[in-house]
């Protein structure tokens, strides 16, 4: 019977412990946090703020008492200390104390960390970073008290930030320092999205650079370069963040891009016995086929289950990611998967991106919506990526989908148009827009070569 120990209990950690017991019911697998929420949803932490999901309980994938019922120890409010490979034990603190408990296989899944940018004040009270379930019940009780915000960071949480708050009639700022927010699609559709938050009130400030946090009577001022100083009651810093990988460095495994653990297609560490999966780890990208760093629920949840089944005695290998996301800002949803022209330039690909505008399905049923698609291929027509704009309602994220999907299948531009994809006048077009915009990049580019074989 193996002793199967699991370090996390978000998305990787449960995803691992769960295939273990599914594939070996006789498997001791034990799950061991650093906080009591196993299984929390960081993705929905904007919605229950904003009041959308009102219990905080419902973010949870799963609970406490479906992942016991599997079969599997659950371990809260303990932190693994230190982990010896050579005997196969690892160091836990919980509050009776410190003990040492012995593994046949180990999953780290410690996760991703907020960055917590150098400022001057960062640490004042109100200024919060976001991340765990006591992060959000910190900012939740600070927003009880609070009419005007200030959010650090035009990324993914800091936009989903922006209307969740806007939602709660609280007055928005938004910093970014770089000339458009999200800057993980191309800058015209960025633009989009900025313009999507002022009008629903958001002050969006972009190329903002800040610099300091100061306390001023009863607010909170930031100030910097590239904008006028904002003051507000609450500060919410969503920069980025970077794997939790402290554990695995003092074990003496090796890490690599941004300090992720580096493993194998299988998800196996340097160490014997050693796995480890989710935001902690590199990713290997399907495109590139190389190891990136693309910290993901749904890449996290894949590496899970992969190493929990290879921590039984299984072989399967992780295909890679393609960096598929979106996102609903307001009334939009923005998408991307696979690379973009400035991406693949930057690892030596030559490609062309061509902008196609077209309805989400026949103009003539009414609802119809624009939809803005930037399609990315490589000079030879090879399909290399796509990013969409377009109204929440729309299906972006079934458009982007199928992008995602021809990717995995590596098909060219061209063969988009061959794709037998379903057709209604209420939700599409005989041509798909994805099929449309694909249409567009073969006749934008003046000559395309067949990929070779």
């Amino acid at each position: 019977m193996p002793h199967v120990l699991v370090i996390g209990g978000s998305d990787a950690g449960v995803m691992a412990s769960l295939r273990a017991r599914e594939l070996d019911p006789s498997a001791d697998v034990t799950m061991v946090l650093a906080d009591a929420y196993p299984n929390f949803s960081i993705c929905g932490i904007p919605f229950y703020l904003s009041g959308e999901t009102p219990d905080w309980h419902d973010l949870a994938h799963r609970t406490r008492e479906d992942i016991e019922a599997a079969g599997i120890d659950v371990r809260t409010d303990t932190r693994a200390l230190e982990i010896d490979t050579a005997s196969k034990n690892v160091l836990l603190s919980d509050a009776d104390g410190e003990d040492w408990v012995a593994y046949d296989r180990l999953v780290i899944g410690t996760g991703a960390v907020p960055v917590e940018p150098p400022l001057p004040g960062i640490g004042l009270e109100g200024v919060h970073l976001l991340h765990t379930m006591s992060d959000t019940f910190a900012l939740e009780e600070s927003l009880r008290h609070a009419d005007r915000a200030v959010i650090v960071g035009g990324g993914y949480i800091g936009l989903e930030m922006a209307d969740a708050l806007t939602q709660r009639r609280i007055e928005v700022t938004l910093l970014e320092q770089a000339s458009e927010v999200m800057t993980t699609v191309d800058l015209e559709l960025g633009s989009l999205v900025g313009e999507e938050l002022r009008r629903h009130g958001v002050d969006v400030r972009t190329s903002a650079l800040v610099e300091r946090i100061d306390r001023e009577g009863g607010g909170l001022t930031i100030s910097g370069r590239g904008f006028a100083p904002v003051t507000g009651d609450v500060v919410i810093v969503v920069v980025s963040v970077r794997p939790d990988s402290l554990l695995a460095r003092r074990a003496g495994l090796p890490l690599g891009m941004r300090d992720a653990i580096v493993v194998d297609r299988c998800m196996r560490t340097a160490a014997p016995d050693v796995l480890a999966a989710g935001d902690c780890v590199e990713t290997w990208h399907r495109l590139l086929s190389k190891p990136t760093y693309m910290p993901l629920g749904t890449t996290a949840h894949k590496q899970g289950r992969i190493a929990g089944e290879n921590a039984v005695g299984g072989d399967r290998r992780f295909e890679g990611s393609l960096g598929t996301q979106v996102v609903k800002v307001f009334d939009l949803a923005v998408a991307r998967t696979g690379l973009r022209s400035v991406e693949a330039t930057r690892e030596g690909i030559g490609s062309v991106t061509t902008q196609t505008r077209t309805f989400d399905h026949k103009a003539y049923y009414p609802g119809a919506t624009p939809m803005e698609i930037r399609m990315t291929g490589g000079r030879d027509g090879r399909l290399l990526g796509a990013q969409i704009v377009g109204d929440h309602r729309g299906q972006v994220a079934k458009r982007i989908d199928i992008v995602a999907t021809a990717l995995a299948a590596g098909l060219n531009v061209d063969q988009l148009s061959d794709l037998d994809l379903s057709y209604t006048p209420p939700l599409s077009s005989p041509w798909d827009p994805v099929q449309m915009a694909g249409q567009d990049w073969v006749r934008g580019v003046t000559h395309v070569e067949p990929p070779s074989a």
